[in-house]
């Protein structure tokens, strides 16, 4: 068998990305190859919050419809980037040795980078937290900017999402949080292995805040660009969230377009995703180069169980 031939193997029989299973080939013990992986895979780190719209249950329709990862990208030699980054899930699923994440949302940005450089703080203070209504209420009217350190701003952030409603982010036009308090049997405020992981697999990574256009100073041909944005309102009713005080409508979808474009001018892979709506797949039929792919996902963030189901979102590449 090949090595490509094994890698493929991998890839299927894990049911991981084959980026990744180039990796894990790479560094994998070679007389007990396929035993030595499943151990490695057990300690693969996983998005350390739970965020609404996260691209973990697409991630296998991604790859089966052979839209993801790009087949040309190479780790080694190039960057990939995740400009709104939110939880991450595509690039915890890469775990390429090259990565430039960043999102507008300060919080989260500082999370991660609290993650990174004093796990071991954040895992105390985590430890403080508790689970009740009063308590969380208490938490959440608590201004970040007011919080002694970045260890509390990053606590309070991941306490919240792990403890709020259905994993929301969501604040009002000033900037404050404006989750209700979620209903768990025994939320996990604080998972320490995971934490660890995370931390290890962002030391050569870096985390900005910083909007998505900043994208444009560095790519170079050949890097992978995943766009994530907030997705354009399927109706007039449908904006559920604001993961930032400022709003993004027709300009500001109108103005990534641009920037999809602009990157595939310089040679980069390029994917997004958003909402099937008649002005998304209009602006990025626009783009000569983009191929647009329906994909089916599950609509979880209705309060009422039954108003939960399949929507369809689309893909854009340009590869």
């Amino acid at each position: 068998m090949t090595q490509s031939q094994t890698i493929s193997k991998i890839a299927d029989t894990f049911d991981i990305n084959t980026i990744y299973a180039r990796r894990l080939f790479h560094i994998a013990n070679k007389d007990n190859l396929f035993d030595d992986i499943a151990k490695i895979l057990e300690e693969k780190p996983k998005p350390f919050v739970k965020w609404v719209g996260g691209k973990r249950q697409l991630l296998k329709q991604f790859r089966l419809l052979n839209l993801y990862p790009p087949a040309n990208f190479d780790p080694k030699l190039n960057k990939y980037f995740e400009p709104f980054v939110g939880g991450g899930a595509v690039f915890f699923d890469l775990l390429p040795e090259k990565a430039e994440l960043s999102d507008l949302n300060e919080e989260l940005v500082i999370a991660y980078n609290v993650i990174k450089n004093d796990v071991d703080g954040l895992i105390k203070s985590l430890k403080k937290h508790k689970y009740e209504k009063e308590y969380y209420l208490k938490v959440c009217a608590k201004n970040p900017k007011e919080l002694s350190n970045n260890v509390e701003v990053a606590s309070r952030f991941i306490y919240l999402n792990r403890t709020g409603f259905n994993g929301m982010y969501r604040v009002n036009s000033k900037g404050g949080f404006n989750v209700p308090f979620g209903r768990y049997n025994n939320p996990i405020i604080c998972d320490e292995k995971n934490l660890r992981r995370v931390s290890k697999s962002l030391q050569k990574v870096s985390i900005n805040h910083q909007d998505y256009k900043e994208v444009l100073k560095n790519a170079k041909k050949g890097d992978f660009i995943y766009f994530d944005p907030p997705y354009y309102p399927i109706s007039k009713t449908a904006s559920f969230t604001s993961y930032t005080a400022e709003s993004f409508l027709e300009n500001e979808q109108t103005e990534l377009r641009n920037t999809f474009a602009e990157l595939h001018k310089r040679g980069c892979f390029v994917m997004l995703s958003n909402s099937d709506t008649p002005f998304i797949n209009k602006i990025y039929s626009e783009i000569p180069s983009a191929k647009i792919t329906k994909v089916e996902a599950g609509r979880t963030i209705n309060s009422k169980g039954s108003k939960r189901g399949k929507i369809t979102e689309v893909l854009v590449t340009n590869y």
